[in-house]
């Protein structure tokens, strides 16, 4: 797991750089968010993220779609919320390090592109993830979707379900897989199963209450 407190650095240097040197052209601009959600509250400049939970809404509604538990994703909604969701600053961390992933939900463009394949924002692009949240959601709840088609009948793995697609969506479906068969995750998977689990009650709450 990546701190804090190193990618906000390493974030702030980027931009300021980018910033005093002009570098916001047309490829660090993405296209206006189509998203027929309403807008939530913007992660502030000082890096500060807005309650996840405000996106429960989202999130039930689009994981209802994509016949997945509201409440995995939400947790995963907490789980990639160490980092600042800023548009600016995902951009300049990205212009640094092109591999990073995007959005609120930290999905790489590999997913993404996966993850819309055949659906409704099939016409949607990766670089629109940051100023878009509902997207975000959106993608990573078909992307969680297709990582529990993946999943065998049964396994003999001592996992559940909802960790297993945690796991996947951490770790990638190959690894995944050899989870459900046993495997035991490495430090920084089972980092993020741990949150998840530190997650599961907040996250539970959030989506019963979306109403």
């Amino acid at each position: 797991m990546r701190r804090v407190w190193k990618w906000w650095i390493g974030a702030v240097a980027v931009a300021v750089t980018a910033t005093a040197c002009g570098a916001h052209g047309s490829s660090g601009t993405a296209e206006p968010a189509r998203s027929s959600q309403a807008p939530g509250p913007s992660a502030s400049k000082s890096g500060g993220n807005p309650d996840v939970a405000h996106w429960a809404p989202q999130v039930v509604a689009y994981t209802e779609k994509a016949g997945v538990e509201p409440r995995l994703l939400m947790a995963i909604l907490y789980n990639e919320s160490y980092k600042p969701h800023d548009p600016e600053l995902e951009r300049a961390w990205q212009r640094l390090k092109p591999d990073s992933a995007f959005g609120i939900a930290n999905m790489h463009k590999a997913a993404f592109d996966e993850a819309k394949t055949g659906r409704a924002f099939a016409d949607r692009d990766w670089q629109e993830l940051p100023d878009d949240p509902a997207l975000a959601i959106e993608a990573a709840a078909w992307h969680l979707h297709d990582l529990a088609g993946q999943l065998p009948a049964s396994w003999t793995g001592k996992y559940t379900k909802d960790e297993l697609l945690a796991l996947g969506y951490n770790a990638g479906a190959g690894n995944m897989l050899a989870f459900s068969r046993g495997a035991k995750p490495g430090t920084q998977a089972q980092s993020y199963l741990d949150r998840l689990h530190q997650n599961w009650d907040k996250a539970g709450e959030a989506v019963s209450r979306k109403g």
